[in-house]
């Protein structure tokens, strides 16, 4: 998979692993990535679908319809991704941290949905539940922050809720953090995230 590698200043902060929103580049989040944790290593990923054009991390059906073959498909995808970028580069893989918006969150969930070891946390923006009816593993004590909209015409407040109401039943510590700005990721959330992070994450 198409993507940037940033070896960081801090040995012992964690791997950001940045998941772009639909038209988006592996370089949109890097500066997120600063705001969470400068001295952090940094492994920033271009999804492998495209939707006219524009970088996606799998296929949709419509507005909010996912494709649920390509996206058990891309889930394993870039988790084996991961694993090899890993060993590639020399990162502790059971440190990997997950920052996605949008789409990239999606697929962020999709792989706490189906894996037990996919990241140490995450911090999904914008997230929607990426698949329903499936077992989750055990996630218990990995924290994972929601930054959501409360007007979000995508994700809507009920989403969020269930997502939620998902990843705490597997064990996770989710914190959801609300804003007023529709589906957009704003300096607000970013800094909740910081924060949040360093709570959580940060050594």
């Amino acid at each position: 998979m198409r993507h940037i590698w940033e070896q960081g200043a801090d040995p012992s902060a964690p791997t950001l692993v940045l998941f772009h929103g639909t038209g988006g580049t592996e370089r949109d989040l890097i500066p997120l990535a600063k705001r969470l944790s400068p001295g952090a290593s940094v492994l920033s990923v271009r999804g492998n679908v495209l939707e006219n054009g524009m970088p996606r991390f799998f296929r949709r059906l419509a507005e909010g319809v996912f494709d649920l073959e390509d996206l058990a498909f891309r889930t394993e995808e870039t988790y084996d991704f991961l694993n090899d970028a890993a060993a590639r580069y020399g990162a502790d893989r059971s440190r990997f941290v997950a920052v996605g918006y949008s789409n990239g969150a999606n697929i962020a969930g999709s792989m706490l949905f189906r894996y037990k070891d996919a990241f140490r946390g995450a911090i999904l923006h914008h997230p929607m539940v990426p698949q329903r009816g499936l077992t989750l593993p055990d996630l218990t004590g990995t924290p994972v922050f929601i930054g959501a909209g409360t007007n979000d015409p995508i994700c809507p407040p009920a989403e969020t809720a269930e997502l939620e109401t998902l990843l705490a039943g597997a064990g996770a510590d989710v914190a959801v953090h609300w804003e007023q700005r529709g589906h957009q990721l704003t300096a607000t959330e970013a800094d909740a995230a910081a924060a949040w992070f360093r709570s959580k994450l940060a050594l």
